[in-house]
């Protein structure tokens, strides 16, 4: 079976393909070496919706339900990975967790320059010492005057060095554990907070990823998103609806490396007559599209349970799990296929093998996601 889909959703995809074969796909290999994202796009990208694609309309954005958001991704990844990273992070981390926990003020303060590309956000909780367990997290937010002050460290984070606002997770009360942790929002260039070391990453290297620094960071009450103690729950409820974006994501680059096998499998020769002809080449590519459908499958029933409003979180760690892993084994298939020249920065493939690793780890890593399954089935 195939998922069915609305016109209007066929209509987004169709579009963000069509983008991603004319201004992504062109420039991958470039922003790639270079190691940084290309701020020319942000404009372009803005002129899509798709920065606002998950915000509500009375915000400015364009409010689409999950599936049509997931679409939009999985077209982004297909022409490369690391900006269709840097627009899943922004909705669904730093401005999907000011959508959820903010007030009216603050909604209205972040949201509508969020939708429009006019500042990016950005979302802080993996530290040096804490990233699975992130319960176990460092930063502090102490109570002084009027206010809070931030002190901690922050890293892995996407639009590190060019965000214009951080949702950051601070413990405000030592003795409560994970229930001590609280969420602000803190404006870029507020006096403490400083962009540290830039990552030289494996792959999704045109996504900006950096580490942020919080040094005696005040910040006021206005600025503190939910009540105290509700920002570990509120977080891990923004990563439930971040898998569905890598589920998406990882879904994207698969496609792309079965497109880019097919197409080499035909014109490549060996002993006579193209790859394509050869069982083994075949097997791998059978292999890639099945397991690539059922990725679809998951991803976008996680999306429509979300689209309806209705619990979704196994179902988001199945298909970030599966598609995930999926798309690794299509990447390492598709590097095979090509041979040698798999092995090159000439050929898509290379940067897809080196992109599509990220899916297994981030937003919880596959081992994260077997864990929540299991606890899920035995209760």
């Amino acid at each position: 079976m195939r998922f069915e889909y609305t016109d209007d959703q066929r209509l987004i995809h169709q579009t963000v393909r069509e983008f991603a074969a004319s201004e992504l796909r062109p420039h991958a290999r470039r922003w790639d070496a270079d190691g940084a994202f290309p701020r020319d796009l942000v404009p372009k990208i803005a002129a899509l919706g798709l920065w606002g694609m998950t915000v509500p309309p009375e915000y400015g954005g364009a409010g689409v339900d999950a599936v049509s958001a997931a679409l939009a991704v999985e077209a982004l990844a297909w022409g490369d990975g690391g900006i269709a990273l840097s627009v899943a992070a922004h909705n669904s981390l730093g401005t999907g967790h000011i959508a959820r926990a903010g007030n009216d003020a603050q909604k209205r303060r972040y949201l509508p320059r969020l939708a429009s590309g006019e500042m990016l956000g950005a979302w802080c909780l993996t530290e040096p010492a804490s990233g699975s367990d992130a319960g176990a997290l460092a930063t502090r937010a102490e109570r002084r005057g009027g206010g809070w002050v931030l002190s901690g460290t922050k890293v892995f984070v996407t639009q590190g060095s060019i965000a214009g606002v951080y949702v950051v997770m601070a413990r405000t009360d030592p003795a409560a554990g994970h229930r001590g942790i609280s969420a602000f929002a803190v404006d870029a260039g507020t006096p403490g907070l400083r962009v540290g070391k830039h990552e030289d990453k494996l792959g999704m290297r045109s996504s900006d990823t950096a580490e942020v620094v919080f040094e005696d960071c005040a910040v006021d009450d206005a600025q503190m998103l939910g009540a105290p103690g509700d920002g570990f729950r509120d977080a891990m409820r923004v990563l439930e609806g971040g898998r569905i974006g890598i589920g998406a994501l990882a879904l994207g680059l698969g496609r792309a490396a079965l497109d880019a096998s097919v197409a080499y499998a035909r014109e490549r020769r060996a002993f006579g007559r193209p790859i394509a002809e050869f069982q083994a080449t075949q097997w791998k590519l059978a292999d890639m599209a099945v397991e690539l459908d059922a990725s679809e499958l998951l991803v976008m029933e996680a999306a429509s349970l979300a689209s309806r409003g209705l619990p979704y979180r196994r179902e988001a760690s199945m298909a970030k799990l599966y598609a995930s892993e999926a798309a690794s084994r299509a990447a390492s298939h598709a590097v095979q296929i090509h041979g040698g020249y798999g092995f090159i920065k000439d050929y898509p493939v290379e940067r897809i093998y080196r992109d599509v690793k990220l899916c297994e780890i981030g937003e919880g890593t596959s081992e994260i996601q077997r864990l929540i399954l299991a606890r899920e089935l035995l209760g």
